[in-house]
């Protein structure tokens, strides 16, 4: 029968087994005379059949996959279903149990030491840019399983001792070489300052692209998760003089942030004044013309008046005019019969004063 996800398991014909095994004991019993020793032989043979066949038994844990073999050839696909199975044990059969979800990691121009720092690899980091500058570059790669049995079986690897790889296994050279063939081949088509600073992801990203195109040409089974550029930096020669040339960027690159957020700050109050002295214009536009407009609609009121009944609307409008007139005006009334001047409208400094004799 076929578990999920893994390959036909031996059915086992438990009645034909024992009819053998009877039929056997039979006759190695009737070779010794039916004797105790005979059944004393068999049950040791049959015991160490057992024994046998128990280490046949293993588990699948959670992100595990068996990879199973009958004398040496690979049967189907990997066993991926969890718990426990059975298969045919040495020398027979043999198995390979792997975690294939665990995350891998490979180091590329440098090695990390107990202490947590990195020894420089020159031969792996140093490489020629697109605009033939050498740069020296450090990268990590994070990789995990997706076939097992192309992992195993399909690429035959010298390992990499400095990294603890057992040859056989594709992420030993072949992984490192394959790399370090996308990393140079990505970083020769673009200029140290994409390395340096400005593009760093999108090479990261073309590098891992390149990277699993080279790998699956190889069918190694292996599933690049991340590449992470690490340490990037201009040789130790020319170091001080790349450094100058980073720090005049970085100060350029403030400068013109600085620049902007005077922009995005300035440009919105300027438009918020432009828009409050139009709409205050606008408005008083409008006033004038209101104004001008009910000016003109009272003169021609008047002059409608002033059509049906001139005579009238003339001497109202003169009177309306004296009253306007008259209150800002000082005024001497004088009369003949009068013993004094009567003045209207009297002023600082003015005095009624008298045109007769005092008794």
């Amino acid at each position: 029968m076929y578990p999920p996800g893994g390959q036909r398991q031996p059915e086992m014909d438990f009645e034909q087994v024992t009819a053998r095994f009877r039929e056997g004991v039979g006759r190695f019993s009737g070779r010794f005379g039916g004797g105790g020793l005979g059944l004393f032989i068999l049950g040791i043979l049959a015991l160490g059949i057992v024994v046998w066949a128990g280490f046949g038994v293993y588990t699948i844990g959670p992100g595990e996959n068996a990879a199973l073999r009958l004398f040496g050839a690979v049967q189907g696909n990997p066993v991926t279903q969890e718990g426990l199975h059975w298969w045919w044990p040495a020398p027979i059969g043999k198995r390979d149990v792997i975690l294939v979800t665990q995350t891998r990691r490979m180091e590329l121009g440098f090695r990390s030491n107990d202490a947590g720092s990195g020894v420089t690899n020159p031969t792996e980091a140093l490489m020629i840019s697109g605009d033939l500058n050498i740069v020296d570059v450090q990268m990590v790669v994070q990789y995990n399983i997706k076939s097992l049995n192309s992992f195993l079986f399909r690429v035959d690897d010298p390992g990499d001792e400095s990294r603890a790889i057992e040859p056989g296994r594709p992420d030993g050279r072949t992984l490192k070489d394959a790399a370090e063939a996308a990393l140079r081949l990505v970083v020769g088509q673009r200029s140290i300052d994409d390395v340096l600073v400005r593009n760093r992801e999108e090479v990261e990203e073309q590098t891992k692209r390149r990277l699993q195109e080279i790998v699956d040409s190889y069918d190694t089974g292996i599933n690049i998760e991340t590449v992470q550029l690490q340490d990037v930096k201009a040789p130790e020669e020319v170091r001080d003089a790349f450094d100058d040339v980073l720090r005049a960027r970085q100060e350029r690159d403030t400068r013109i942030n600085q620049a902007r957020a005077f922009e995005a700050d300035i440009i919105p109050r300027a438009e918020g004044d432009a828009e409050r002295i139009t709409e205050g214009a606008e408005a008083f536009r409008q006033a004038r013309i209101a104004r001008a407009q009910g000016e003109a609609d009272q003169f021609n009121a008047v002059l409608q008046e002033y059509r049906n009944s001139q005579e009238v609307t003339r001497q109202r409008l003169y009177l309306e005019a004296m009253e306007q007139i008259l209150p800002g005006v000082t005024k001497i009334i004088l009369s003949p019969e009068a013993e004094t001047v009567l003045i209207l409208g009297e002023q600082e400094g003015m005095t009624p004063v008298p045109i007769g004799p005092q008794p």
